[in-house]
């Protein structure tokens, strides 16, 4: 039976959170709306400069058919290959329960017990050119390393 997103956190009393993993990496989901963007990004990146300090996955709220081409395309350019990445929906994502939740997706999240939800504006350039593609993986790069920097530190 597949689970709805609307059903997390629900049946019984709230859970307290539990305190985030010391000594290994996070477990971090990036969640935007078809994971066909910017939560792959987010994850690829994720992995290429922080896996010291974050095991990533990501999801979307309504999963795409495909990961977007022109994605392929400009993570290509950076030395990402995500020819293997497909789109998934939050309860189907690896990892979970997830240290942290990133928002990526514009949209208000369920509850997650247990996990500390973050949320970052980043505009979805589907439907857009390449340099919109371009400009958001700058962005969510960005945003990356500052987390990395943050988690390295012990104040992410």
């Amino acid at each position: 039976m597949r689970r709805r997103v609307s059903d997390i956190g629900r049946g019984g009393a709230p859970t307290p959170p539990t305190p985030l993993r010391r000594g290994g990496p996070q477990g971090i989901l990036f969640v935007c709306l078809g994971n066909a963007i910017r939560s792959q990004m987010a994850e690829a990146f994720a992995r290429k400069y922080g896996s010291d300090v974050i095991a990533p996955a990501s999801a979307g709220l309504t999963p795409a058919a495909v990961v977007a081409p022109l994605t392929l395309k400009v993570m290509k350019d950076r030395g990402l290959d995500l020819t293997s990445h497909f789109p998934k929906a939050i309860l189907e994502a690896p990892g979970s329960p997830w240290d942290q939740i990133v928002n990526i997706s514009g949209e208000r999240l369920p509850p997650f017990p247990n996990s500390r939800i973050r949320t970052w504006e980043v505009a979805d350039p589907v439907g857009g050119p390449e340099q919109a593609f371009v400009e958001t993986a700058d962005k969510i790069e960005g945003l990356i390393m500052q987390l990395i920097l943050d988690l390295r530190s012990g104040r992410g």
